[in-house]
C-alpha cells in the first residue's frame, strides 16, 4: 500500500511539471525572440502578479517590456504555452501509436454477453445481454461503452437478449447517479474455468484442480466469475458443496470457505476467451492514428465540461477533485504508457483552460490582444491587473475547495 501511494504521488508531480514547464517555454521562446526581458520563470502560475508590476519611479515602457511590443508580437507570445501544450499531446500520441500495438475487446466479441451491476440492472439490463448500440450508434470498443453512455447524454442503449433485439431507455437521473456512484455499469462475463490454484489454500485442501469449471456453490450458481463472486459472500466461514465440472464429469466437493472468501484460484482470462483487435502503426500510418486519437481526446474532455456546467443531471459538486483525485488515475505500479497517457492529457487540459477567456487564463489576454489589434485601442494596464486579481482570487478558491473535499471525503468516506 505504502509503494502503491508513493507511486502515485511521484507521477502526479512528475507528469504536471513536465506540462507547465513547456507551457512556460511556450511563452518564453518567443519572448526571447521578440527581445521581450524575462526576469522569472515560474513552473506554474504567478501568485504575485509579477506580469504586470512596475517598478517605482518608472513612468513609461522600456524597449524590452511585454507591455511595450506590437499586438501581434505580444499574441504570438501569449498563445504560445497553448501551442506548445497541444503540440506536445499530439507528439506523445504519435509516438505511443509508433511504439506499441493497440489491443481492445470489440464488442461484438463478447460471447458470453455482459455482466451488469445494480444501477445497469435497474434500468433494464440483464447479465447475457449482447450490446448492440448506443442511441442506435454502434461501439466498437467494448470498455469505451460507460463513457459514450455518459457523453452522448444517451437515451436509450440497444441489445440482442435470447436472440432478440431490445431497445431499453434510459431515464431521468440515472447520469447523476452514475457519477455519483462511480459505477462501472458492466463487465465481461467470463466462465470461472480454474487457471491455476495457491498451494495450501483452501480450494486445494477442497480437491480444486486446474481445469475445473465452476458451476455451483451450495446450489447458487457459480459458472461466471461475476456469479462466483457474489455467491461466495453467502458462505464465508461455512462449509459447503461446491458443483464442479471436470472433463466430462459433474462433481461435488465439500469446501470450507475461509472468513475472508478467498478460495485461492484464479481464472476467467479475457485474453484467452476472446478474440481482441489489435491495431499496430509504422511512423508514416502513426501520424494520422496520434493525430486521431489527439482529436477524440481533446473533444471528449470538451464534453465532460459540457456536462458539467449545462445538463441538470450531472452535481458539478460531485464531478469536481483535486491533486488527491487526479493522482488516482493512475496506476499502482510503474506503466511508462499510462504515464505518457496521462501527461498528454494533462497537456490537453491545460492547453482548454488556457484558451478559456477568463482572467488568468492566456485566453484572456488573447482576446484582448485580437480587440486591440482590430480596434487599434488597447485596454488599460489597471483593467487588466485587477481582473488578474479577481480571476487568481476565484482559482485559489477553487483549488482550495476541490483539494479541502478531497482530504475530507479521504478523512470521513
Amino acid at each position: 500500500m505504502t509503494t502503491e501511494v508513493l507511486l502515485r504521488t511521484l507521477q502526479l508531480p512528475l507528469s504536471l511539471s513536465i506540462v507547465a514547464v513547456l507551457h512556460g517555454l511556450g511563452h518564453y521562446i518567443p519572448a526571447r525572440l521578440f527581445k521581450t526581458r524575462v526576469e522569472i520563470f515560474y513552473l506554474f502560475l504567478d501568485p504575485l502578479f509579477s506580469f504586470f508590476k512596475k517598478k517605482k519611479g518608472d513612468t513609461a515602457a522600456q524597449p524590452w517590456e511585454f507591455r511595450s511590443k506590437p499586438a501581434w508580437q505580444r499574441l504570438i507570445i501569449m498563445i504560445g504555452g497553448v501551442t506548445v501544450n497541444l503540440t506536445l499531446a499530439f507528439f506523445i500520441y504519435v509516438m505511443m501509436c509508433w511504439n506499441a500495438n493497440e489491443s481492445y475487446l470489440p464488442t461484438k466479441n463478447l460471447t458470453y454477453g455482459i455482466a451488469v451491476d445494480s444501477l445497469a440492472e435497474s434500468i433494464g439490463l440483464r447479465d447475457g445481454d449482447m450490446v448492440l448500440s448506443v442511441n442506435n450508434a454502434p461501439v466498437e470498443n467494448f470498455r469505451a461503452i460507460p463513457a459514450e453512455l455518459l457523453l452522448r447524454e444517451a437515451t436509450s442503449i440497444q441489445v440482442k437478449r435470447d436472440g432478440k433485439p431490445l431497445n431499453i431507455a434510459i431515464p431521468a437521473g440515472f447520469f447523476r447517479e452514475m457519477i455519483r456512484s462511480k459505477a462501472t455499469l458492466m463487465n465481461v462475463r467470463i466462465p470461472f474455468n480454474i487457471d491455476s490454484i495457491v498451494p495450501n489454500s483452501a480450494a486445494q485442501k477442497a480437491g480444486l484442480l486446474k481445469g475445473d469449471q465452476l458451476l455451483t456453490i451450495n446450489g447458487v450458481p457459480a459458472y461466471y466469475i461475476h456469479e462466483f463472486k457474489k455467491a461466495i459472500q453467502l458462505y464465508k466461514n461455512k462449509t459447503v458443496p461446491v458443483q464442479v465440472l471436470r472433463n466430462e464429469d459433474t462433481l461435488q466437493l465439500i469446501t470450507q470457505i475461509p472468513e475472508t472468501g478467498i478460495l485461492g484460484i484464479s481464472g476467467g482470462d479475457p485474453v484467452k476467451e476472446f478474440k481482441f483487435a489489435t491495431t499496430g502503426y509504422t511512423f508514416s500510418e502513426a501520424i494520422p492514428a496520434g493525430f486521431k486519437k489527439f482529436k477524440r481526446t481533446f473533444g471528449k474532455y470538451f464534453q465532460q465540461l459540457w456536462l458539467i456546467i449545462v445538463p441538470k443531471e450531472v452535481n458539478e459538486t460531485e464531478s469536481l477533485g483535486g491533486f488527491v483525485s487526479i493522482g488516482s488515475l493512475f496506476p499502482a505500479h510503474w506503466d511508462w504508457m499510462a504515464f505518457w497517457e496521462m501527461t498528454a492529457l494533462f497537456s490537453i487540459v491545460m492547453a482548454f483552460i488556457n484558451m478559456l477567456p477568463i482572467p488568468p487564463m492566456d485566453g484572456w489576454y488573447v482576446l484582448f490582444l485580437l480587440y486591440e489589434i482590430v480596434t487599434s485601442h488597447k485596454p488599460g494596464e489597471k483593467f487588466l491587473k485587477y481582473s488578474q486579481v479577481v480571476g487568481m482570487v476565484v482559482l485559489y478558491s477553487l483549488l482550495l475547495y476541490v483539494n479541502g473535499r478531497d482530504i475530507w471525503n479521504n478523512i470521513f468516506n
